[in-house]
C-alpha cells in the first residue's frame, strides 16, 4: 500500500487488500502488508498508522510486521549492481537502467483477465535504482516479491502496465514471477472514478457516517466478486471460505452506497440489545457527544430496527439529550392543551398507561390517532419523525414531557 499525502486510506486500495487476505487466509497462507515508500513525499508516519487503525477496525489482520520497501534499499542496490555486471542493467547519469527488449512481447495469464500481453517495443528501459540510490517501486516491488516468496499479487487494473517490467526484472533476476490478478476498479454510481463527490471514500469517512464494520468487510468482498450471483450476506468466516479468483470479475465494479445502507442495516438489528447500546455509546463518544451513556442505552431500543446507520442516532433521538425547536406550523394548540391534561393525571409514567390515555384522548376528541399524536409527537421531538412516541414520552420523563407540550401549545400557529 502507497501511504497516502491525505492521511485516508482510500476504500478500493482497502477493498483490494481484502482480495489479497480473503485469498491468503482461504489457503493457509500469509498476508503481508507492505509500506510502498519508494518516494519519500508520500512517507508520512500519520497515514502508515491510519493504514493500519483502518485495517485492525475491519478486521482484516497481517502476518509479521509492517514492512517498507526502503527497508530492502541496500539488497535492491545489491541486485542492480549485479544485473549491470551481467550486461541486463547500465549506468545513466548517476541511475541504474533496466534494458528492455527491444522485439517480441511480454505476457502473462492474468488470474482474472486471461491472457494479457505488451509488445516490448512499448516498454522503455527502467530506471531500477535512482541517482541517490533509492529504488523505484518497480523494482523494489518485484525483489520483495521474490524475497518474501510471494505467490500471488492481487492489486487494481491500474498496475497493470507495470506487470511486464517486473516480470522482465524477475526473469532477468532468476526469480519465476507470481501470479497475477489484476482486480477491477471501484466506481461511483455515476460511473466514474470514485470521488469525494460520492460521499465518503476512505475508511475513516466510512466509520464516522455510521457504518459497522462487519458490514463494511461484506460490502466491499462484493466490489468485483460474486460467490453464485445471489448471496450477499456473508459473515467474515464464510466470506474466507468463499473466496476465490475465479469468481472476480474483470469490469468495473460500483459502489452502491443504498446497498451499503441496507446492508448495514441488516448487521445492524441482528445485533444484541446490549451488543447494539455498546456500538452507539462508542460512536457517539468518537464523534464528540458527551451524551449520558445510560441514557443513550435506554434509547438503544427505540432505534434499533429503525436507523441503518449509528450516525442518525442523534437526529433521531437527539430530543432526549437537549431542547427541541417544533416548527409551530406542525402544532395544534387545542389538542395539546387537552394533550398535557390527560398526561398530567396518568399513572404510572409507564409506556402502556401513556398509550391507553392518549388513545382515550383521541376518543374525547372525536379524531384519528395520526391527526392527534403528530403535534404531540413535534413538540416533544421537535420532528415529524420519531421513535415510538410512547416509549418517548416515558424515557424523556413526565415533567420535561409536559413541560415541551405546554411551551408548544403557546408558540402553535393559529388554527
Amino acid at each position: 500500500m502507497a501511504p497516502s499525502p491525505t492521511g485516508f486510506l482510500h476504500i478500493g486500495g482497502v477493498r483490494t487488500f481484502l482480495f489479497n487476505w480473503l485469498y491468503a487466509r482461504g489457503r493457509g497462507g500469509e498476508s503481508l502488508l507492505r509500506i510502498e515508500n519508494t518516494d519519500t513525499s508520500r512517507e508520512v508516519a500519520e497515514s502508515v498508522e491510519q493504514i493500519q487503525r483502518s485495517l485492525a477496525w475491519l478486521g482484516i489482520d497481517w502476518d509479521g510486521p509492517v514492512r517498507f520497501q526502503l527497508d530492502a534499499m541496500e539488497r535492491c542496490r545489491e541486485l542492480a549492481e549485479q544485473l549491470v555486471a551481467e550486461s541486463k542493467a547500465y549506468e545513466d547519469e548517476g541511475a541504474i537502467r533496466f534494458r528492455m527488449p527491444d522485439e517480441g512481447v511480454t505476457g502473462w495469464d492474468d488470474a482474472v483477465l486471461g491472457h494479457v500481453e505488451f509488445p516490448n517495443e512499448q516498454l522503455e528501459d527502467l530506471v531500477l535504482v535512482r541517482s541517490d540510490g533509492r529504488p523505484t517501486y518497480n523494482f523494489a516491488s518485484p525483489v520483495e516479491d521474490m524475497d518474501d516468496a510471494i505467490t500471488h499479487v492481487i492489486r487494481g487494473a491500474d498496475h497493470i502496465s507495470n506487470t511486464p517490467k517486473q516480470l522482465l526484472i524477475l526473469r532477468a533476476l532468476g526469480h519465476e514471477p507470481p501470479v497475477y490478478a489484476h482486480v477491477p476498479d471501484v466506481l461511483g454510481d455515476d460511473g466514474k472514478k470514485l470521488s469525494k463527490r460520492h460521499g465518503a471514500t476512505s475508511v475513516d469517512e466510512f466509520r464516522a457516517a455510521g457504518y459497522v464494520p462487519e458490514a463494511l468487510l461484506n460490502f466491499l468482498a462484493l466490489l468485483g466478486w460474486a460467490p453464485d450471483g445471489e448471496t450477499t450476506l456473508m459473515a467474515r468466516d464464510e466470506l474466507v471460505e468463499r473466496f476465490s479468483l475465479d469468481r472476480v470479475g474483470a469490469s468495473p465494479a460500483t459502489l452502491d452506497y443504498a446497498k451499503l445502507d441496507w446492508m448495514n442495516g441488516v448487521y445492524l438489528r441482528a445485533l444484541s440489545t446490549d451488543d447494539y447500546a455498546d456500538r452507539l455509546i462508542t460512536w457517539l463518544s468518537e464523534q464528540g457527544y458527551d451524551w449520558p451513556g445510560e441514557r443513550v442505552r435506554a434509547a438503544a431500543p427505540l432505534v434499533h430496527e429503525k436507523i441503518a446507520r449509528l450516525s442518525e442516532f442523534p437526529a433521531f433521538a437527539g430530543f432526549l439529550f437537549g431542547d427541541v425547536e417544533p416548527d409551530p406550523e406542525l402544532l395544534d394548540g387545542s389538542i395539546l392543551q387537552a394533550a398535557e391534561r390527560t398526561l398530567a393525571a396518568t399513572e404510572p409514567w409507564r409506556a402502556d398507561a401513556i398509550e391507553a390515555g392518549l388513545k382515550e384522548l383521541c376518543d374525547e376528541l372525536g379524531q384519528k390517532p395520526r391527526q392527534v399524536f403528530q403535534p404531540i409527537r413535534v413538540a416533544v421531538t421537535g420532528s415529524k419523525i420519531s421513535p415510538g412516541l410512547y416509549e418517548s414520552l416515558e424515557l424523556l420523563g413526565r415533567d420535561e414531557s409536559l413541560a415541551r407540550i405546554r411551551r408548544a401549545a403557546q408558540v402553535a400557529s393559529p388554527a
